[in-house]
């Protein structure tokens, strides 16, 4: 079956989908994007990830393409068109197409195009017994990381340093050796009196729709939990630690700089935030 995407208004091959040369969102990565994940055909957290769309757009003065409504018609023919029922949706959008200066255009329509991909199905046994390594490096982004910006090469060679080190992810420090985040992910610790922290939400940091979700699961579930700075060394000292994301969902990390977290296994408050996310998918994968 030929894989379909969606450009400015029309449905394509993909192999035959393109952009216009000055298009703003190429020539100064001037737009913004999200990712949503598909369970059981349905997107996850849909209603979060737009409402985070409508930041970033309202914070870089970009116009919605189309209404919210019609976004979203355009997303479920997209997963329909392409027989998408586990994976992923992406779509970014950009000022528009311009003559090149940096100023914003007097007169230009915002341009949208979308993909999606299939990936197998939520395993989550899997998921449970498998932690990944990450290191640390320098945070050398700009200073607006909540909005979910295209401009993404800090992470991109953050992610690289990750993949040349044999780690899944690189853990961004600031200027206070604090933890911002993941290259594509939010961080997470559980310290040694068992309370679950994560880095608060503010121009430092993407408020993540997965980080959104785990901190609903864990107030929902009793967890105790506090959003707060933390460094390094109070991340090695941790019982446990994890990533979240839409694409990593809730992964376990063993190692941070090679040095083990905790026992160097998955810890169990770390699994039962996993049962809780994963369950979380599920029900909304089986939504009508």
């Amino acid at each position: 079956m030929t894989r379909i995407a969606y450009v400015n208004g029309r449905y394509v091959p993909h192999g035959q989908a393109a952009v216009h040369i000055e298009d703003r969102g190429y020539q100064f990565a001037d737009g913004v994007y999200e990712v949503i994940a598909i369970h059981q055909g349905n997107m996850v957290d849909e209603k979060g990830h737009l409402d985070r769309l409508d930041h970033s757009l309202g914070e870089l003065q970009i116009a919605w393409p189309m209404s919210r409504q019609s976004l979203q018609v355009v997303m479920r023919e997209m997963i329909l068109r392409n027989r998408i029922t586990n994976g992923m949706i992406y779509f970014q959008i950009s000022r528009g197409v311009a003559t090149r200066n940096h100023a914003f255009p007097d007169d230009t329509e915002s341009a949208l195009v979308m993909t999606v991909r299939h990936s197998p199905p939520l395993d989550q046994t899997a998921a449970a017994v498998t932690g990944v390594n990450v290191i640390t490096i320098p945070d050398i982004r700009w200073a607006r990381r909540d909005i979910k910006s295209i401009s993404l090469l800090p992470n991109v060679l953050g992610k690289q340093q990750a993949s040349e080190a044999g780690a899944y992810e690189a853990w961004m420090i600031d200027g206070d050796g604090n933890i911002t985040e993941g290259t594509s992910s939010n961080a997470w610790i559980v310290n040694k009196d068992g309370d679950l922290i994560t880095r608060d939400a503010s121009h430092a940091i993407l408020n993540g729709i997965t980080r959104l979700a785990v901190l609903d699961l864990a107030r929902a579930e009793g967890v105790t939990f506090v959003e707060r700075p933390f460094d390094v060394a109070e991340a090695k000292d941790a019982r446990e630690a994890f990533v979240t994301s839409t694409t990593s969902l809730v992964k376990p990390v063993v190692r941070i700089d090679g040095d083990p977290v905790g026992n160097g296994g998955i810890g169990m408050l770390t699994a039962k935030i996993l049962s809780f996310y994963t369950d979380h998918m599920k029900a909304q994968g089986s939504a009508v």
